[in-house]
Formats: structure tokens, C-alpha cells, sequence
């Protein structure tokens, strides 16, 4: 062997070969620095955009400190949408294309990381880490496939070594697949975030995400870690986002304005609740291939309101959202005083938030603005910190909640 550099620390001796990558030797330093630049990157099921949130962190674990220096979303164009959209929840597809679509969601995220930067007049040579989510394109729980022998499964495209090449930063991928591999979904992974950014030791906490899909965290206000919890709750705003656009050729009902000039129709309301999802055992998980529009049309059938307006369809695939998120919260959590702090699209749906002020009275509804996150950043910057945690934490013990695996997550891609 050739020369060697030996470091001591906590009593562990650690050797550096001279010829060792100078991206693993980059990459230990980043884990050893006081401080970490990651930038959070997070597309949604609702398929709006890219949010591109630049951190600061300090520590790891419960000492975790964090500084969102910059936020922008990118809007996906029709056509970025059209694209995913010939592969996104669907059982048959073509598989070139889909091989195809894995490289070019990644080149597009980081051309879009690329651009950020330069808007906020940064080189790629400052930042650290790049934590991408990727485009996620199917979720089946095993709850929700056929094939006994086969786990849970989850599939994110949007590849991580695309996104390190194109940018140059060493990008974390792929986070959902340990969960899956730990026992978990796949989903939630805001708990892991919730819990180390949002804990405060005397005050029960509800991080409630509106995005395509409602879920929420519980955090105890004895910041135990093993009494967490999480779960999704059914639909958030993709049913509602699917409809104004097959509908009203607008990508969502902009201030619940078409919801707000319908009726609600208690025949439909009670079909679209019928379904086993919502009898299922808490935690669980679900996505678009449940809640889309032939889950509607369906609903509708069977309700005999196929000729119902379409305003007092969209009133009430509204109330559908909130008394499914309500009822997940009160079946699980109980019906005590909690703050409720509230991230998504669906926070600036007025309609929404009215209604679940209205079915949780006990509560008091916040935004995680009032905890310094911006509400429409919280999903990007939840996936820089478990970047963060990959690189120098992954200690905290959650037990054997289930949901909830105590694993770190992220694949490592090199530039």
C-alpha cells in the first residue's frame, strides 16, 4: 500500500489513502464541515413544477439548524407535463419511452438547478449537495396491488447521475427506496424532516401537507421520537387539479373559485368515501393510481350523478378532501387541541382551509410560515434534510413505529 494520512476521532481510527476518489475525499469533508450548503429539489404528483429550495445547514439530528437562503419554483410548461403524463400512474406504457423520459427528467432538473443559481448569482462550485426527489410516476403500497409474493413499491425517474453530470454538485437520489426496503411505503418522508425541524418540547404539532396528496405528521410534545407518526390521508389536491384541467383547461381551481359558485352533493361526497383506502388500517399510503378521474366517473355512476354541474362537482371534491384529511386526523390523533401547520397547494385553496377549520374546531390552523418555512418550500427543504442526515446524521431512533423505519436515506451520485 501506498502512503496514507491516519486521523483520530472519537477514539476511532480512520485511514485516507492517498489514492483514495477525490469525490469520496470531498464528500467526507462536506459530511465534517460546520456548516452545509444543500439545495432541495421536489415535484410533486400535482406535476406543477420543480421547487428548487437552496439551505444552509448547521448540525444534524435534533441539534439540526437550518437557514432556507433561497426559493423559486420552476413551472413545468405543457409540454413537460404532457411528457410525464404518458407514463405517470399508468399500468401499460411504453417502455423505450419510459427509459428515455428517466434521462431527460434528470438533464431537465438540473438545467433548472442550473438556472436557479444563476438568478440568485451563485456558482455550482459553492453548493455542496444536491438532493433531488425526482418526478414520482407510481406508487403502489401492496394494499393496493395483486401480486401477493411482491413488497411495496414506489418509482421515482429523473436520474441521479444525470443530475450530478449536468450541474457538477454530487447529488443524493432515490431517497424512497430504503424506506420501501426498511419495511415502510415509501411515504411519507416528511416525518423525518417534521420531526427534526418543527419538535417543540410542550406543544402537540400536526404538520399537515397539502400536495397532491393530504398527509400529515404528529409530533408529540414530548419530542419523543418513538411516538411520531405519520400516515397519508387519501386525497389532497389531485383530484380537484385533474378536474379543472379535463374540465376548465386551467391547471386548478385558482381560489377555490369554481368550488365556491357549486353545491355540495352528499350522494357523490359518500360514494367517493366508499372505498377501502378510507377503511384501511392507519398508517397507510396512497397516490394518483387510486384518486384520479375514472375514480370520479365511477363515483359518479354509482351515485347516478353523472349529469351533475360541474361546479357542484368541484364543491364537492373539495369537502371530499377535507372531510378525508379531518377524519384521518381525528381517527388517529383524537379530538384534542393541537396546532395545526399547514404546507401545499392546498393552503391557498381559502375553500379547503374553511372547511377544516370547521371540522377540527379544536384546532388552531397555522402555516409553517409561522415556524420560518415558507408552506410552498417545506416539501424541497424536507428532502435537503434528509441529504443532510445521509451525510453526517441518521442517529435519531424512532423505534419500531411503523411507517417509520430509523434509516438513512439517498443514493450518491458523482458528477
Amino acid at each position: 500500500m501506498k502512503g496514507y494520512l491516519t486521523f483520530v476521532k472519537n477514539r476511532n481510527i480512520i485511514f485516507f489513502f492517498s489514492e483514495m476518489n477525490q469525490n469520496i475525499i470531498k464528500l467526507h469533508h462536506i459530511a465534517q464541515s460546520e456548516k452545509r450548503l444543500i439545495i432541495g429539489l421536489m415535484s410533486g404528483t400535482s406535476l406543477d413544477g420543480l421547487d428548487v429550495a437552496l439551505c444552509q445547514f448547521e448540525g444534524s439530528g435534533i441539534t439540526t439548524k437550518l437557514t432556507l437562503l433561497h426559493f423559486d419554483t420552476i413551472p413545468y410548461t405543457q409540454d413537460i407535463k404532457d411528457k410525464i403524463r404518458v407514463v405517470f400512474a399508468k399500468q401499460q406504457i411504453d417502455f423505450q419511452y419510459f427509459c428515455l423520459l428517466n434521462e431527460w427528467i434528470g438533464l431537465l432538473h438540473g438545467e433548472m438547478v442550473l438556472q436557479c443559481l444563476e438568478s440568485w448569482g451563485i456558482e455550482a462550485s459553492a453548493i455542496d449537495i444536491v438532493a433531488s426527489h425526482g418526478q414520482t410516476v407510481m406508487h403502489v403500497p401492496k394494499h393496493q396491488h395483486d401480486f401477493e409474493e411482491f413488497p411495496n413499491g414506489t418509482l421515482q425517474i429523473g436520474d441521479g447521475d444525470h443530475v450530478a453530470v449536468k450541474t457538477g454538485i454530487i447529488t443524493l437520489s432515490d431517497f424512497r427506496q430504503k424506506h420501501v426496503a426498511a419495511g415502510g411505503e415509501g411515504a411519507p418522508l416528511a416525518v423525518y424532516g417534521d420531526f427534526l425541524l418543527f419538535t417543540q418540547l410542550g406543544e402537540n404539532r400536526i404538520m399537515l401537507n397539502m400536495g397532491g396528496i393530504g398527509n400529515f405528521t404528529y409530533l408529540p410534545n414530548d419530542g419523543d421520537a418513538t411516538k411520531v407518526f405519520v400516515t397519508d390521508t387519501g386525497t389532497g389536491n389531485t383530484l380537484m387539479d385533474a378536474y379543472a384541467q379535463a374540465h376548465f383547461n386551467l391547471p386548478f381551481d385558482e381560489s377555490a373559485k369554481i368550488a365556491l359558485s357549486g353545491n355540495i352533493n352528499t350522494s357523490l361526497l359518500a360514494a367517493l368515501k366508499n372505498h377501502y383506502f378510507f377503511r384501511l388500517p392507519f398508517p397507510k399510503t396512497t397516490g394518483p393510481e387510486v384518486f384520479n378521474l375514472s375514480y370520479l366517473a365511477e363515483a359518479q355512476e354509482k351515485s347516478q350523478t353523472q349529469y351533475l354541474a360541474k361546479a357542484d362537482v368541484m364543491a364537492t371534491l373539495n369537502r371530499f378532501s377535507a372531510e378525508t384529511i379531518a377524519e384521518a386526523i381525528l381517527n388517529t390523533i383524537g379530538n384534542e387541541p393541537f396546532q395545526i401547520y399547514g404546507s401545499g397547494g392546498g393552503l391557498h385553496n381559502p375553500l379547503l382551509m374553511n372547511s377544516l377549520q370547521e371540522l377540527l374546531p379544536n384546532c388552531t390552523f397555522l402555516t409553517t410560515a409561522a415556524l420560518g418555512t415558507n408552506g410552498d418550500a417545506k416539501e424541497a427543504v424536507l428532502f435537503a434534510v434528509l441529504a443532510n442526515e445521509a451525510l453526517a446524521g441518521g442517529t435519531t431512533d424512532f423505534g419500531n413505529r411503523q411507517g417509520v423505519p430509523s434509516v438513512s436515506m439517498g443514493k450518491i451520485s458523482f458528477p
